[in-house]
């Protein structure tokens, strides 16, 4: 009988995550081999990558190209749809009992239909409610919320909640032009790392997928989902990482459709990826801790001694000892000893990275029943941030 848990909304039900699973593209990608996959800018070699690098500490990443051909390998449905077909939450379980699939990336094969249905159509299993979710890092989570209260609800038994990127595919070289004027200034600014073409020293491909249900596992670990928290800052801050746009100097976008607005030196780089640096450096630690924590914190009554696990999903090494530090100055510090993170050897993977740490822990030696687990989702795209809090059980 599911555990039925009374809420200040009404009655949820427990929901457990019975198993995870994960698809990593290929063979890793090491420093030395980025620029054979993704191609030079303007046919030369970066003089940033050396810099950009020993800040974000990643050491492999993968993706979804032929090293050979440059060609894509797997389609971010695909990618998904691998990350799914993994799943192995009992015996004899079957894609084709999934009742509710959930998908969240930051940008899908296509337009449109949505990412959901085209991971759907990847599966080829029976008719099943599928949504979808867009964003940037956070999109995994909202998909992972719509999931959870899909099953809290009672509106389905199980669901399947994923989220994955191929980043590589608007990283590659011809999406960029180059720029001369920045390897002095990375060595007095490190920040400048996040702009632009140096993204592509930190973004990786990959997908992951979580089973959760109203029943725990029989045998074995689950991880009950105690809550989760979006909070985003979107009506009071301007964009800060987008894609398929040009900010103005107001603060306002021109989205990739007014063509009559945007110069044409722009529009051949339009779909890059791009970031307000000097937004980010203001806001991304602000929103993220001082506003965003301090309400969890403040909601969940939250004592740092009680979490056993730190899962961060932070985009480069550069932001970990500024997490820390601020977690710290307003006392709430976790030891680095409690913190657990694998972007030095997945890469950044984006909305994809949460399932990514979860999983890998979650199939270590390293839980016991009764640990709790705080998890740490930021985005710089209009600063939306995630917590969520996982009890082992």
């Amino acid at each position: 009988m599911p555990a039925i848990i009374p809420t200040d909304k009404g009655f949820l039900m427990d929901v457990y995550i019975n198993d995870l699973a994960i698809f990593l593209p290929n063979d890793p990608i090491n420093n030395e081999e980025i620029e054979n996959v993704l191609g030079k800018i303007n046919n030369i070699r970066s003089r940033v990558k050396r810099i950009v690098l020993k800040n974000n500490k990643i050491e492999t990443r993968y993706y979804a190209i032929d090293p050979k051909t440059g060609r894509l390998t797997h389609s971010n449905a695909q990618v998904a749809a691998e990350a799914v077909r993994k799943l192995n939450p009992y015996d004899n379980f079957s894609v084709n009992d999934i009742e509710c699939l959930c998908c969240g990336t930051t940008c899908g094969d296509l337009l449109f239909p949505g990412h959901g249905l085209m991971v759907l159509g990847e599966l080829g299993i029976p008719a099943c409610e599928a949504v979808t979710t867009h964003g940037i890092c956070i999109s995994g989570m909202t998909a992972f919320k719509y999931a959870y209260m899909n099953v809290a609800s009672g509106m389905s038994d199980n669901a399947v909640a994923a989220a994955s990127e191929t980043a590589s595919s608007f990283m590659r070289s011809q999406f960029f032009s180059a720029r001369d004027d920045l390897d002095t200034d990375l060595e007095r600014k490190p920040m400048l790392a996040f702009d632009a073409d140096f993204l592509r020293w930190m973004l990786s491909d990959g997908a992951g997928a979580a089973f959760l249900s109203n029943k725990q596992n029989e045998k074995g670990f689950s991880l009950r989902v105690d809550w989760i928290e979006n909070i985003s800052y979107a009506g009071q801050l301007d964009t800060c990482q987008y894609g398929g746009g040009v900010k103005n100097p107001d603060g306002s976008m021109v989205g990739w459709r007014d063509t009559e607005s945007i110069d044409p030196q722009q529009m051949k780089h339009i779909m890059a990826v791009k970031q307000d640096i000097k937004h980010l450096d203001k806001w991304i630690v602000q929103t993220a801790i001082d506003r965003a924590l301090v309400r969890v914190i403040d909601k969940h009554h939250l004592k740092p001694e009680d979490i056993d696990w730190y899962l961060p999903h932070y985009s480069s090494g550069y932001f970990r000892d500024k997490f820390y530090d601020r977690m710290k100055e307003i006392g709430f510090e976790i030891p680095y000893e409690k913190w657990f993170t694998n972007l030095y050897t997945k890469g950044n993977t984006g909305s994809a990275a949460i399932y990514i740490i979860i999983e890998e822990i979650f199939k270590s030696d390293r839980l016991q029943k009764g640990q709790k687990l705080l998890c740490f989702i930021p985005e710089s795209g209009r600063f939306s941030h995630c917590y969520m809090m996982l009890s082992v059980v």
